[in-house]
């Protein structure tokens, strides 16, 4: 079993690949594995970047006579040309590329393709080509489904994971993909017959930037303020600039008044989650705050003052984000 097929595929015998979708590090990370696969153990590997290596270079590598080369498998990174608005002047390297996507079964060599875009101009008839010529993996990850895309990406690589370490880990992680993976590569090199605990995400992931600041926001609404300060004097510390710090004061005030003004509407836990497309965990987190709905737009309305005034220079030190920790 590959990783790619985890995702939406369009052909999965067709060992020719178009990976898309706008999570670049997921794209590569999912294209790393399958050009490492037992199956091209034997073949050449070579990575094209469109964007800095140009259109000439990825032609000359697939129009090259196999006789007596060994075979490729050519990664190609930023495809550019599948995009809306290509520059005039590369139409005719656009147009070959067409005719050789077009007999793409005569090559040896396998093509993979990484875009990492929001969306391809369909219209496009090169595009039309590879979508028709290529498997397609569509890698596109729902906030709520990061939990599930990653303990199969472990279970896949070999690796098991209990149900309370994979929680952390994605609590470690802000629920985000990219930094799941990323925190999983660390994980990976210290984890003993392939099993990940608790206790080995505890000590090997840090809170991340998020959690520290739920953990501040958190320590305030229960007025322990010396711990709201001792924590927020540790992120200083460490670099973190005071505008970032305030910002995610800000996202996490946002979601926990949406999240508690679908719940006086009568919305389901779940209903909440479908709604916003966030994480379970997040909402379960915004639910179990104490605080009413006119206390938190109180809050947020003077994060945004805050925000505001930083910005245009009424504040130069980090002293408002304490003040505003301890108006709480």
């Amino acid at each position: 079993m590959t990783l790619l097929s985890l995702f939406k595929n369009s052909s999965k015998n067709n060992p020719q690949t178009l990976i898309t979708g706008n999570d670049a590090f997921l794209n590569d990370y999912l294209a790393a594995s399958f050009t490492h696969e037992e199956a091209f153990s034997g073949f050449d590997y070579l990575t094209i970047d469109c964007e800095t290596d140009g259109l000439d270079l990825l032609i000359a590598d697939l129009t090259e006579s196999s006789l007596f080369s060994q075979k490729k498998v050519i990664l190609v990174k930023n495809p550019f040309f599948l995009k809306a608005k290509v520059p005039q002047k590369l139409k005719k390297q656009t147009d070959q590329l067409q005719k050789i996507f077009t007999n793409i079964e005569q090559l040896d060599d396998i093509v993979v393709l990484v875009a990492s875009y929001d969306k391809l101009d369909r219209r496009k008839k090169i595009t039309k080509t590879v979508l028709n010529k290529f498997n397609v993996v569509d890698t596109t990850v729902k906030s709520y489904e990061v939990g599930k895309i990653i303990q199969s990406i472990m279970n896949t690589q070999g690796y098991e994971i209990s149900r309370s370490a994979l929680q952390l880990l994605l609590e470690r992680s802000d629920q985000v993909l990219d930094t799941a993976l990323s925190n999983f590569n660390k994980l990976k090199l210290v984890a003993d017959n392939g099993k990940i605990t608790s206790e080995l995400v505890e000590k090997n992931i840090d809170l991340s930037l998020a959690q520290n600041i739920f953990a501040i926001l958190e320590a305030a609404l229960k007025h322990d303020y010396q711990e709201a300060i001792d924590r927020l004097e540790n992120q200083l510390r460490e670099g973190t600039n005071p505008i970032q710090l305030l910002a995610v004061f800000e996202n996490q005030l946002e979601l926990i008044l949406v999240v508690k003004i679908l719940q006086q509407r009568s919305r389901t836990e779940m209903e909440i989650v479908k709604t916003l497309g966030v994480h379970p965990y997040r909402v379960k987190v915004a639910l179990s705050n104490k605080f009413a709905v006119t206390q938190i737009e109180k809050l947020l309305e003077q994060a945004i003052e805050l925000d505001f005034n930083y910005k245009n220079g009424q504040y130069r030190e980090s002293v408002f984000l304490k003040l505003f920790i301890l108006s709480i």
